[in-house]
């Protein structure tokens, strides 16, 4: 039998080093999982690491998907530093959007597209504060599980969703299909690089990047968060506030969600349909920790995970494999993470067991 023995010290070089021992083994074992499904792997691999990457075009499809997870994971990343379990930011995300497209569905042609854009990313932004200061409320007010009711209420925003494109919202002349009218091209996020799919939203996660790292390392508040989730007795002890800390946490992390919401709504979907929900409130956790939960890293971490999605995309048109294809990578990749993480801190010993006389 084998046991689990402290390290005396752990060394700094591996730990930063983890992430990328942990794609290793997440592409060691996509391989043999290639092989087990009767497909070839440099084939499979290539999918998933050389196509997302081997054009201008390419690229830009990549920054598309990375943003909504970067900014996503920019607000857990802060949450999980302060010792706040933000489970629930698909749900914010899914209100984000659900407030964005509502803005969106108010326009008409001649709206001014600066002022519309913009009320659309603060309703965004509203929407998911709101949303997650539901869990501050019950969490600061009764001392509700955090993870447990913001991953609830994931399921409620889901369903809200679903009644309003079913319902209130369903395009009339949609044939009855559950979707919203299509947005106007006016409340449309405008788009970067012409010819493409890529939209002013990934400047906006650069400078929420910037904004976060300044926020977290060279803020007297940003200081007081992370010490309170590192060592609360200590937070205690200095003044501050572990309420102020819960909240800020939360409606960060919720404003971040829910303008990703409002981004992809008015960005490359351009109506609320069922499949708002693409399951990048869950993909921004394995985003924030393989990023080691640094602006910086979840950069590098996002666009990963961004070719995790394109990958899957082109494995299920190109491959014939399933659409369960990408969470299986997704989910390789944090395992692996947190096996790394597991023996940098700890080393397998062999227990002795003593025999009974």
């Amino acid at each position: 039998m084998f046991k689990l023995e402290a390290r005396p010290q752990p060394s700094k070089l591996m730990a930063l080093a983890s992430p990328l021992l942990a794609l290793a083994v997440t592409v060691a074992l996509g391989v043999a999982l290639f092989m087990l499904l009767g497909k070839d792997p440099l084939r499979g691999l290539q999918m998933f690491f050389w196509e997302p990457v081997r054009s201008a075009y390419a690229w830009s499809e990549l920054g598309l998907k990375a943003t909504p997870l970067i900014l996503i994971a920019l607000g857990l990343a802060l949450c999980f530093r302060s010792n706040v379990w933000n489970i629930g930011a698909e749900g914010q995300f899914i209100i984000g959007a659900l407030a964005g497209g509502w803005v969106a569905m108010q326009a008409d042609a001649g709206s001014s597209r600066v002022l519309l854009v913009t009320t659309i990313l603060l309703a965004g932004t509203l929407g998911g504060m709101a949303w997650a200061a539901i869990t501050a409320g019950l969490r600061s007010r009764f001392n509700a599980n955090e993870i447990l009711v913001s991953l609830m209420l994931v399921y409620v925003a889901d369903l809200l969703l679903s009644y309003l494109v079913y319902g209130p919202w369903k395009d009339p002349a949609g044939y009855n299909f559950p979707q919203s009218i299509s947005f106007l091209a006016v409340s449309k996020i405008p788009k970067l690089i012409e010819g493409t799919r890529l939209h002013i939203g990934v400047l906006i996660a650069a400078g929420a990047v910037l904004a976060m790292w300044v926020f977290m390392f060279r803020s007297y508040a940003g200081f007081a968060l992370q010490v309170g989730g590192l060592a609360p007795a200590a937070a205690r002890y200095a003044g501050f506030s572990s309420q102020r800390a819960l909240w800020t946490a939360l409606l960060v992390s919720g404003g971040l969600a829910g303008l990703a919401g409002a981004l992809e709504v008015a960005g490359p979907l351009g109506q609320l349909t069922p499949y708002v929900p693409a399951g990048y409130g869950f993909a921004a956790i394995i985003v924030a920790f393989v990023g080691r939960l640094h602006p910086v890293g979840i950069v590098f971490s996002g666009l990963l995970m961004s070719m995790f999605y394109i990958g899957g995309e082109l494995a299920q048109s190109r491959l014939g494999l399933p659409k369960s294809i990408t969470g299986v990578f997704q989910g390789l990749l944090l395992f692996s993470l947190l096996a790394s993480d597991t023996l940098i801190h700890y080393r397998l010993r062999r227990a002795h067991l003593a025999l009974a006389k």
